[in-house]
């Protein structure tokens, strides 16, 4: 694969509503801190571009809203996902048990690949004094899983930009491996089967 050639990836951002997810990408994309709280409605998308290992990529974030009511049409952003961040609030137990139910939809939803779908998760809000998840709980949890946990803080711009690139990189080690795997199938001269008998 052409490492030059720009790639574009789709990443979704889902969780518990007030978590904090559409700081994050505020704060990841334009550096600056989204205070004007308003829920999410649908998804709402803002994008990036980054390189990764030499290849330049377009990511397209989509920002989900967290309300119950709006989980069925959620879910319906979530398909063509190259990569899902789960984000829950550390001062939020509910929102951090939530997350099983937030991953187990989206793996429902989207089209059945390998086990690893790349996934990271972010407890936001580490600047507030009131935790009430451990950061063990939650790697212990993540641990299990095997998905990346990241301590973060969209407010004081705290380890954002490192969970959204460790994401990408997932992302594009994913999307390279099944480029390359649709090439060598697509270029198969001969057929898999035994050859057929001629009738002379």
């Amino acid at each position: 694969m052409d490492s030059s050639k720009k790639v574009d990836l789709k990443i979704i951002i889902i969780g518990a509503l007030g978590v904090g997810k559409t700081s994050l990408l505020h704060q990841y994309v334009h550096k600056t801190f989204y205070e004007d709280y308003r829920t999410t409605l649908g998804a709402s998308i803002l994008t990036k571009v980054i390189a990764v290992d030499n290849t330049p990529l377009k990511l397209q974030i989509w920002d989900t809203g967290g309300q119950e009511r709006f989980r069925s049409m959620v879910s319906t952003f979530y398909k063509g996902s190259d990569g899902c961040m789960l984000a829950f609030d550390v001062t939020d137990r509910e929102s951090f048990e939530s997350l099983e139910n937030w991953r187990d939809d989206f793996l429902e939803k989207v089209i059945p690949r390998e086990q690893g779908f790349p996934m990271v998760v972010l407890g936001n809000k580490i600047d507030i004094c009131e935790r009430q998840v451990p950061e063990e709980i939650a790697s212990a949890w993540c641990k299990e899983k095997d998905i990346p946990y990241f301590e973060v803080s969209a407010k004081n711009d705290i380890n954002v930009a490192q969970a959204f690139e460790t994401l990408a990189k997932q992302a594009l080690t994913t999307y390279k491996g099944i480029f390359e795997s649709y090439l060598t199938d697509s270029i198969k001269l001969t057929p898999d089967d035994k050859p057929k008998k001629s009738c002379c």
